[in-house]
C-alpha cells in the first residue's frame, strides 16, 4: 500500500479532511487512512472509537453521501480506514466543490465547474442542445464536404450519405434526447458558428523579428469543417515560405514544417478546444517556426510532449465533435493523430512539435535542418530561387500544393503537353485542379530548363516538347 491519486495517508483526524472525501466523491474515488504519517509509518490513534460515529455522521451532515469507515489494527495499533466511492452527481462542501487531481485537492469553479457537472451526468458540453437551431439552417456547402470526405476515406458508404440531413445528423449522434441539435452541431455545420459559440473562428498573424513585430493577419470563419481546409490553404500559401531545389526536372518545393503534421496539430486544436471560453485558436507564424495556441485542455495524464507521442488512448476534450471530424475522415481514432505527426517530422527530417500546457496547450512547430540550410543558401541569393507568400488579393483563390509527393507541378505540366490533350493554361489548371498561376509558373521553369518551347503566337501556336 503506498500513495498514490487514490490513496492519502494523515496521521491524525482534523475535519479539513473532509475536502478530501469530497474531492474522491468528485473523481474517482479513493481512500483515506487515518493513523499513518507521510512517510507510510504506522503511528496509530487513540480515539478510533470515537470517531468510527463521528466521520460518518460529518460526511453525511456537510455532503449528504455514504462513506464506509473502517477500524483496522495491526501489531497493537489502530488505525481508520476511510472508503469513498465515485458519485455520479457532483459533491459540495459547504457549497464549494472539491476535485483529487493527482497528489493534490483543488477546488472547481465556473466554465470547468460546468463540465464537471456534466461529465458527472454523463453528458457533454459539445452535447447539449442549441434550441433555436434547425437543420435546414445547417451549411449545405459543409454538409456536402463532409459527404466528400467521409466516402473518400471510407469512413461513410455513399449509400449512407444519401439520406436527408436530418438523418444524416441523427447518425452522427447530433441530436440530444430531446429532439434539439447539439453545440457540435452548430460547431461543425452552421454557417457562422459565433452566433451560437462566442470564439469559434480561428486567427493568424504573420510575425518579424519581434512578437510585436505584427506584419498581416487574417481570421477564419464559418463551419468548423471548412476552417480546417481555409486555414491549411492560407498558412501554406500565404504565411510560410517555400524554398526551392531541383532534382533533374524534379522542382521540390520545401516548407519549414510538414503539412501532414501541422494539420493533424489544427485538427488537435479544433477537437480538444475549449469552446465555452470565448477565445479563438491563435496562430503565430514567424520565418523558421510557428506557434498554435489553443484554450483546450488534454487529459491530465498526457502533461508532456513525451507522453503524447507514446501510444495513449483517445479522450477528446468534445467527444461529439471529435465523432463529426472522425466520420468525415479528418482525424485518426485512438490517439493515431500522433504517429502521423511524426511521420510528417521524420519525412522532413526535423524535430516533434514541442507542447506547453499552461493556460491552454500551446504547441511550436520549428523549422527542420534542410530548410535553415536552404534559408542560409538562399539569403544572399535571388529572389528568383524562392516563391514568397501570395498576394493580399489572392487569398481567396483556391490553391492547391503538392509539397509532400516526388512528382511536382512541372512534372505533371510536362506529361500533359507529351499527351496532348491540352494546350491551353486554362485547360491544364483545370486537368491539374490548380490554378492558371500555378500552371504559368510551372511553365515558366520549364521553358527556363529547356523543356518546353512555345511555337507560334498565343492564339495559334502550340507547345513543342524537348525529351
Amino acid at each position: 500500500m503506498a500513495e498514490s491519486q487514490n490513496v492519502e495517508w494523515k496521521e491524525s483526524w482534523q475535519d479539513d479532511y473532509l475536502k478530501w472525501i469530497c474531492g474522491y466523491a468528485n473523481a474517482s474515488g479513493g481512500t483515506l487512512y487515518i493513523g499513518i504519517d507521510d512517510h507510510g509509518n504506522l503511528k496509530g490513534i487513540n480515539n478510533a472509537k470515537k470517531l468510527l460515529e463521528k466521520i460518518p455522521n460529518q460526511v453525511t451532515d456537510t455532503m449528504g453521501i455514504i462513506v464506509d469507515v473502517n477500524l483496522c489494527n495491526k501489531d497493537g495499533l489502530d488505525y481508520l480506514e476511510i472508503v469513498v466511492d465515485k458519485y455520479p452527481t457532483m459533491i459540495s462542501f459547504h457549497g464549494v466543490y472539491y476535485y483529487r487531481s493527482g497528489s493534490t485537492m483543488r477546488t472547481i469553479t465556473g466554465k470547468e465547474l460546468d463540465r464537471a457537472i456534466l461529465r458527472a451526468q454523463g453528458r457533454t458540453w459539445d452535447g447539449m442542445p442549441v434550441p433555436r437551431l434547425k437543420v435546414e439552417d445547417l451549411s449545405q456547402s459543409a454538409i456536402a464536404l463532409f459527404k466528400k470526405k467521409a466516402i473518400g476515406r471510407g469512413r461513410l458508404t455513399e449509400e449512407e450519405t444519401k439520406v436527408s440531413d436530418q438523418v444524416l445528423m441523427e447518425n452522427l449522434r447530433l441530436y440530444d434526447d430531446d429532439g434539439y441539435l447539439t453545440r457540435a452541431a452548430a460547431l461543425a455545420f452552421y454557417p457562422d458558428p459565433e452566433r451560437w459559440i462566442t470564439g469559434a473562428y480561428i486567427k493568424i498573424g504573420f510575425f518579424g523579428e519581434s512578437d510585436s513585430d505584427l506584419l498581416y493577419q487574417d481570421e477564419i470563419h464559418g463551419p468548423l469543417i471548412e476552417q480546417i481546409d481555409k486555414t491549411m490553404d492560407l498558412i501554406y500559401t500565404k504565411y510560410m515560405k517555400a524554398l526551392i531545389t531541383y532534382q533533374g526536372i524534379q522542382r521540390i518545393e520545401r516548407f519549414f514544417f510538414h503539412p501532414d503534421s501541422c494539420r493533424e496539430i489544427l485538427l488537435n486544436a479544433v477537437i480538444h478546444k475549449a469552446y465555452e471560453s470565448c477565445n479563438p485558436i491563435q496562430i503565430s507564424v514567424y520565418e523558421d517556426h510557428m506557434y498554435i495556441w489553443n484554450e483546450g485542455k488534454m487529459p491530465e495524464e498526457l502533461d508532456s510532449t513525451e507522453k503524447l507521442f507514446e501510444k495513449h488512448s483517445s479522450k477528446p476534450y468534445n467527444p461529439k465533435l471529435a465523432n463529426t471530424f472522425f466520420k468525415s475522415g479528418m482525424i485518426e481514432a485512438w490517439g493515431r493523430g500522433f504517429d502521423k505527426i511524426r511521420r510528417g517530422c521524420e519525412e522532413y527530417g526535423g524535430p516533434l512539435p514541442k507542447y506547453e500546457f499552461s493556460g491552454g496547450v500551446m504547441v511550436l512547430c520549428n523549422a527542420c535542418d534542410l530548410y535553415l540550410q536552404l534559408m542560409k543558401k538562399n539569403s544572399g541569393e535571388s529572389s528568383s530561387e524562392t516563391i514568397d507568400p501570395i498576394n493580399e488579393q489572392d487569398v481567396t483563390k483556391e490553391v492547391t500544393i503538392d509539397v509532400t509527393k516526388e512528382v511536382t507541378i512541372e512534372t505533371k505540366i510536362l506529361n500533359l503537353l507529351k499527351e496532348g490533350t491540352v494546350t491551353t493554361t486554362s485547360e491544364m489548371a483545370e486537368a491539374l485542379n490548380v490554378n492558371r498561376r500555378t500552371i504559368q509558373r510551372g511553365i515558366d521553369e520549364l521553358r527556363k530548363l529547356g523543356y518546353v518551347e512555345r511555337v507560334g503566337g498565343r492564339r495559334y501556336g502550340h507547345w513543342e516538347v524537348h525529351q
